[in-house]
């Protein structure tokens, strides 16, 4: 699992805690089941049976693989709408290239995260390109669904892509766990993405017998999902393992530790924070819309069936489905 990696003697150092900070406990572990998800591509549906308040501001998270594909296997989604939220696809293995019928695109890979508001209405495709099809290889990604509150759910549609290389890394006190900090801040560092909705996203790995011990945003929940590995979680060192999300409680910090023994092929821990400010408004989801009443859900099908999300462009990115 290479996304970005660093050495971690050389990179600035998160601040540890005073007096006054407080861990915050773990409330509930749950175990994401298996699917599939667009043209037949493995996913871990991350969030499930997490009630939707604690997960407030986010909506949906999808752990894409992680799998090793044979020639011909790779598969991805065919174009479809999104309206009122963004998506947020971090590609740790493999490549996705992405378009959209507002002009964003491009291939997501390396450690990359691609940033997408759909706002009033988008059309997109997400595929492996075709020398992956031809060839194979390793594929694990994730993707996020964060909510736009009622005055951003008509913004007009917008796209950024965040290289690998431009992720914020940031390393614990003792160089044992690395910290990619994609969107917001891990107390004063920030990284580089542009969010409508307050946020954090960050994704960590911790070396075995690792601790990590990252202030958090008081104001924001706070959501940690295991990629790979097993370790513990919060102040009483609840046990968690590659699936599994765990949402905390109030507080001011986040503490994480790593198992001394990982399995051979999950050398480390590996994380997903997400955190974010609840918007606390209705949410009224039908597939890919997230809108805040029944009668905004109907009037996206209509628009959408009306072409008002925009075309498929020519020459566009087809799915493979072989």
């Amino acid at each position: 699992m290479p996304a970005v990696s660093a050495d971690t003697l050389t990179l600035p150092r998160i601040a540890g805690s005073v007096a006054a900070d407080t861990q915050r406990p773990v409330r509930t572990v749950t175990t994401g089941p298996r699917g599939h998800e667009g043209e037949g591509f493995p996913v871990v549906r991350a969030f499930a049976g997490v009630p939707a308040t604690v997960l407030d501001p986010f909506v949906h998270m999808d752990q894409m693989g992680e799998v090793e594909y044979e020639p011909g296997e790779p598969k991805g989604t065919s174009w479809h709408p999104h309206r009122g939220f963004e998506t947020v696809t971090y590609m740790i293995d493999g490549r996705f290239a992405h378009q959209d019928s507002h002009g964003g695109g491009g291939m997501i890979e390396d450690g990359a995260t691609q940033w997408m508001t759909a706002g009033s209405g988008i059309l997109h495709i997400e595929t492996p390109p075709a020398e992956l099809v031809e060839s194979g290889g390793l594929f694990h990604g994730v993707q996020l669904w964060v909510n736009l509150p009622k005055r951003d759910k008509f913004t007009d549609p917008a796209y950024q892509a965040i290289e690998g290389n431009q992720a914020t890394l940031v390393s614990s006190p003792d160089g044992g766990a690395l910290v990619r900090i994609i969107a917001g801040n891990v107390g004063d560092h920030r990284g580089p993405g542009s969010t409508r909705t307050p946020i954090t996203l960050a994704h960590a790995t911790l070396q075995p017998g690792a601790a990590l011990d990252l202030p958090w945003n008081r104001d924001f929940n706070a959501l940690v999902y295991v990629l790979s590995g097993r370790g513990t979680v919060g102040p009483v060192d609840n046990p968690i393992q590659q699936g599994q999300l765990a949402v905390l409680g109030p507080g001011d910090r986040i503490s994480l530790a790593a198992a001394q023994n990982q399995d051979s092929n999950r050398p480390a821990l590996e994380v997903l924070l997400l955190g974010g400010q609840p918007i606390r408004e209705p949410v009224f989801q039908y597939g890919p819309f997230v809108m805040n009443s029944k009668a905004e859900l109907v009037e996206a099908v209509e628009d959408f069936n009306a072409g008002k999300f925009g075309q498929i462009p020519p020459g566009a990115l087809m799915p493979h489905t072989v």
